[in-house]
């Protein structure tokens, strides 16, 4: 007999992005998780050196402060801290799930620290790569100040087809703790140029 039990919670984020392409949860990891991986965020900041993200793949990348400004630093899920190991748990058994369920053959996940600072922003792009597109679906998890409002930019836009085939934005608010998950192959998406410093753990989850 399958000792297979139904996740209620991860059904509804599978429903959305089977039918829309994405999803937005907000009680994905719960508050504690949250003011864990901040707090962790900020001692990594301060202890080592966040690098200028390029755009691009490998030999390829360029830095254009124009196109994308945030600064990253990557986890290792090989060596992570007490705090990483419970966010690559969490991620690893949403992905043991979607693979159960929907055979997305989602073989491991990368993922990076990601800080924005005042006046910089993402321009509109695609996640996969000409030549590489294992990405298979994107995975963004802010790590905001609780007093975070909308004014404070930062959006993330995604640009999806409307009922009639135009295109039409849906615009993410940057809110600590929340999740998005979405398309990374079809789903063209930026980033809005932040007031405030705008943090994240961001990601991919890839197939073989």
């Amino acid at each position: 007999m399958s000792d297979f039990e139904v996740n209620s919670f991860y059904e509804l984020i599978i429903h959305d992005l089977v039918n829309r392409g994405y999803s937005v949860v907000d009680c994905f990891f719960t508050e504690r998780e949250i003011d864990l991986l901040r707090a962790n965020f900020f001692m990594k900041q301060d202890l080592q050196v966040f690098k200028k993200a390029a755009i691009g793949q490998a030999s390829e990348e360029q830095i254009v402060e124009e196109v994308r400004g945030d600064f990253i630093l990557w986890l290792n899920e090989q060596t992570p801290d007490e705090v990483e190991a419970m966010y690559f748990q969490k991620m690893n058994e949403f992905i043991a799930y979607v693979n159960r369920t929907c055979f997305l053959g989602i073989k491991e996940g990368e993922f990076h620290y990601a800080s924005y600072p005042v006046g910089t922003g993402y321009q509109r792009h695609l996640d996969v790569f000409h030549k590489d597109t294992r990405r298979t679906l994107s995975v963004v998890l802010y790590l905001n100040e609780k007093d975070w409002t909308p004014a404070n930019g930062g959006e993330l836009v995604l640009f999806l087809p409307d009922e009639e085939g135009n295109e039409r934005e849906e615009v993410v608010y940057a809110l600590p703790g929340r999740l998005v998950i979405f398309d990374s192959k079809s789903i063209e998406h930026e980033v809005r140029t932040v007031n405030k410093p705008r943090y994240s753990i961001t990601g991919w989850l890839k197939t073989r």
